[in-house]
């Protein structure tokens, strides 16, 4: 049973993805992964990360973070981040990361920014 889970939902033009549990090096990690290829591969170019219930996060999933970065820049398009918690912020910070993604406290505020 993998650790981690990705659910999907769309808000106007936005699709939101919705994370939970742990993604780390292995299968969680390939679940963060899928979810980013998958909509990517449809041309969805405003994607929101939500990270509200992510309980940790590490080298191979910031990994897949920046393979995101890289491939959304290539596409013209935007990911954002949304509640991230501490832990996830301080791998963030690490790795210079949340200087190139927006990080939202609120869903509403990462919605509007895609306006």
């Amino acid at each position: 049973m993998p650790s981690s889970k990705a659910t999907y939902r769309e808000v106007d033009a936005v699709t939101i993805v919705d994370l939970s549990g742990r993604f780390m090096l292995g299968e969680s990690s390939a679940v963060l992964r899928k979810a980013i290829l998958d909509f990517f591969g449809r041309r969805k170019s405003k994607i929101i990360l939500n990270f509200r219930d992510v309980t940790s996060i590490d080298s191979a999933g910031v990994g897949e973070l920046v393979a995101a970065y890289v491939e959304i820049k290539r596409i013209e398009g935007r990911v954002s981040l949304l509640s991230p918690p501490k832990k996830v912020c301080d791998m963030l910070e690490l790795t210079q990361l949340s200087k190139v993604y927006q990080v939202y406290a609120d869903e509403r505020s990462a919605l509007r920014s895609f306006d």
